[in-house]
This record gives C-alpha cells, sequence and structure tokens, in this order.
C-alpha cells in the first residue's frame, strides 16, 4: 500500500517539474533594453540640428564656390591681359599720326616674341568710345589717341616688353606702352580679398557649427542622464557611452551635410546651364556665368560637407568626454 502511495506521488512530481520550461516556451524572450539606442534618432533635437547643419554647409559650399568661380574668372582674366600689350599713341603739332601707328606696328612685329601687331582703325576707335562719348563721333576733329594692340607669344619672356618700349622711345617718341600691369594687380588683390573673405566665412561657420552641436550634445546627454549615469556607474567604459552618441551625431552630421552640400552643388549647375536651357542672350550669360565653377570647386562643397559632418562628430565626441568626466 505504501507503494502505491508513492507511486502517484512520484507520478505528480514529473509534470511538477516542466511548468518552468512550459511558462518559458509559452512566453517568448522580449529585445534586452540594453539594444535599445541610447540617443534616439527621431527627436525634435535631432531634426533641428540636421537643419541648422544643413544651412551651415550650404553657407560654407556658396562660399567656396564663390571664391572658386571668382579665382577662375580671374586666372582668365590674367591670363589674356599677360598675352596683350597696347601702345597709345598721342596726336600732337605736326605728327602724321597715321605713320607713326605704321612705324610702331612695324616695331612691335620685328620684337623677338611678339605674334603679332595691329592698329585700330578710327570706326573701331569710335566704338570704344561710345559709351563715354556717344555715337558719330568726327576723330579728326578730336585729339583722341590711336591704339596698337600687341599680341605676345608663347615665347615671350621678361625682356621682350622692355625691348619694345626702348624702341619706341627711340623711334617713335609720341607712343607709350601699356602691359596692363595695373590690371593685373588689381586682379591679383580681388583674388586675394576673395580667398580671404571665403576663409572668414568659412571659420564663422564652423564655430557656429561647432557650438550648436555642442549645445545639442549636451541636451541628448541631459535627455539621457539617468541611463548614462546607470551604465557609467555599473562599470560600462566610457568608450561604449562615447559611441553610442558618436554614431548617432555622426548620422546627424553625414544627413544635415549632404542636404545643405547638395543644394549648394544644385545651386551651381543650375547657374550654369539655365543661361543656355532658356537661351538667354549674351550679356546675361555672361553675367551668369560668373557662378560656373570647375571640377575643383565641386570637389571642394564635397570636402566642406565632410568636414563639416567630421566637425560634428569630433565635438559630441570631446562633448560626452566632458560630461562623463564630470559625473565621475
Amino acid at each position: 500500500m505504501a507503494g502505491r502511495l508513492r507511486a502517484p506521488a512520484i507520478a505528480g512530481a514529473e509534470p511538477a517539474a516542466k511548468p518552468g520550461p512550459a511558462r518559458a516556451s509559452q512566453n517568448p524572450p522580449t529585445k534586452s533594453a540594453t539594444q535599445r539606442p541610447i540617443v534616439p534618432s527621431a527627436t525634435v533635437t535631432a531634426r533641428a540640428l540636421i537643419a541648422v547643419i544643413a544651412i551651415m554647409t550650404f553657407l560654407a559650399g556658396i562660399t567656396i564656390g564663390a571664391v572658386s568661380a571668382v579665382s577662375n574668372v580671374a586666372a582668365e582674366w590674367t591670363a589674356d591681359i599677360a598675352r596683350e600689350a597696347t601702345i597709345e599713341i598721342k596726336p600732337g603739332d605736326g605728327l602724321d599720326i597715321e605713320a607713326a601707328l605704321a612705324k610702331a606696328v612695324e616695331l612691335a612685329k620685328a620684337t623677338p616674341g611678339v605674334a603679332g601687331a595691329q592698329a585700330l582703325d578710327p570706326a573701331a576707335t569710335s566704338k570704344l568710345l561710345e559709351p563715354w562719348l556717344g555715337t558719330g563721333l568726327d576723330l579728326a576733329n578730336l585729339p583722341v589717341p590711336r591704339l596698337v594692340t600687341v599680341t605676345l607669344a608663347g615665347t615671350a619672356d621678361a625682356q621682350t616688353l622692355p625691348a619694345l618700349r626702348a624702341e619706341l622711345a627711340r623711334q617713335v617718341p609720341s607712343a607709350t606702352l601699356d602691359d596692363h600691369r595695373v590690371w593685373a594687380e588689381r586682379l591679383a588683390t580681388t583674388t586675394r580679398t576673395a580667398m580671404a573673405i571665403g576663409l572668414a566665412v568659412l571659420a564663422l561657420v564652423a564655430t557656429a557649427t561647432v557650438l550648436c552641436v555642442t549645445v545639442a550634445t549636451r541636451a541628448a546627454v541631459d535627455a539621457a542622464r539617468f541611463v548614462v549615469e546607470v551604465l557609467h556607474f555599473v562599470g560600462a567604459r566610457d568608450t561604449f557611452i562615447v559611441s553610442e552618441f558618436q554614431r548617432h551625431f555622426l548620422t546627424v552630421g553625414l544627413k544635415g551635410a549632404a542636404i545643405g552640400g547638395g543644394a549648394a552643388i544644385a545651386l551651381f549647375f543650375l547657374g550654369s546651364t539655365l543661361p543656355s536651357w532658356l537661351s538667354f542672350d549674351q550679356q546675361i550669360d555672361t553675367l551668369v556665368g560668373a557662378m560656373t565653377i570647375d571640377a575643383r570647386g565641386y570637389g571642394g562643397i564635397v570636402g566642406v560637407a565632410v568636414l563639416v559632418a567630421l566637425v560634428t562628430t569630433l565635438t559630441s565626441r570631446l562633448t560626452v568626454y566632458r560630461t562623463l568626466r564630470g559625473i565621475s
């Protein structure tokens, strides 16, 4: 009888040992809380920071593109100016100006390093003066200087223009040679000024980006301060906590930089292609053509976008490290 009593007890013990696994199979494990990001990505602060970074990148890209466009135009103008010179012959008492023009052209063509020389006829000279004196000019009654355009060859050296100037002074005393050095210096000054302004704007954009990211990082750390403190006090390494924030702000920086840099590239691309699409006249096309940039300009905009994303990431990293040292 005792055996019969023990048998049910043993039989009942077997199902009693299985409820644990049975309940585990009925309630599958949920996602661990440690797998959730410390810094949520879809927040108002994150979206606002993306917008700010996009605006900063757009301004920096516009600056880089403008500096590149100005440099390209200045380089083209400087090259054109360096390839040409002008001989000016002033009318005087008893001077046969036509003979002086012919002599100046002959001396210029005979100078080594000169590719060609041509005297401007009265019609061409009148056209040059139309913006100031109007049409219908009679140059015979006006003491207007006559001009000879001199084109330099690729073999011209530093002695070409001084040699021509010396010959003109000896054989055509009323002639003066203008090598356009003043205009070249002005273009060089303009280019340096534009580059200085561009660097100043980039410095301001970088400063504003660092400040915005610093404030946003501190706000994110404060919002997740309880989680950060718990992870810090239970032994989580600072590198783990920092990497979570750094990954978040790297994503934010890349999104904002891509939007701003893409907008800047699109603006310059449309500025260089719209005139031909809309069949503008040559004057408007030339004015808008100042916005045209080359591959280096576009590369500069992409480089600025990458730089803004890196500045965002490094700023957030340093800010989180300082905050963790304060918690310690």
